[in-house]
């Protein structure tokens, strides 16, 4: 990990840490309407992809892979949305989301819909854990490949 990485707030507010990756930590957002992962690469004062190093951007380019992989797994989604924004929170960070046709934003974009219902008590560190499990495999996977 690069010193001086540091997650953003209003990131670690909105979501749950599931682990970290060889790049990016993982995040769970706290929005049970979407299965919804946030990787933030742990470099310093990055906002934007391009400005990672090349090694930075294929392997956030594979993390990306491997929670897409993950969720369509285990949520069996219509589509699998992907996307590093960044104009609320700068720091970059890639969203990655399982959606469905019966979700309550469909077809429009789940970043600010407005939409949102908390995890109960007892549902929340159980799908971290299966989610985290699922995806270290993946990456395991990955760094096997290299």
């Amino acid at each position: 990990m690069e010193t001086g990485f540091d997650l953003d707030e209003r990131l670690a507010a909105d979501t749950v840490t599931l682990g970290d990756g060889p790049l990016s930590r993982v995040l769970l957002m706290r929005n049970r309407l979407f299965p919804w992962l946030i990787l933030v690469p742990r470099r310093a004062a990055t906002v934007e992809i391009h400005r990672l190093s090349p090694a930075d951007q294929m392997l956030l380019t594979q993390e990306t892979s491997a929670a897409a992989r993950v969720l369509e797994r285990l949520f069996q989604p219509d589509k699998i949305n992907t996307g590093a924004l960044g104009n609320v929170v700068s720091q970059l960070h890639m969203h990655v989301v399982a959606r469905r046709r019966d979700d309550p934003a469909w077809p429009g974009p789940v970043w600010g819909c407005g939409l949102h219902a908390a995890y109960g008590g007892d549902e929340l560190a159980p799908l971290a854990d299966r989610l985290w499990h699922a995806l270290a495999a993946e990456i395991a996977a990955i760094q096997d490949v290299k």
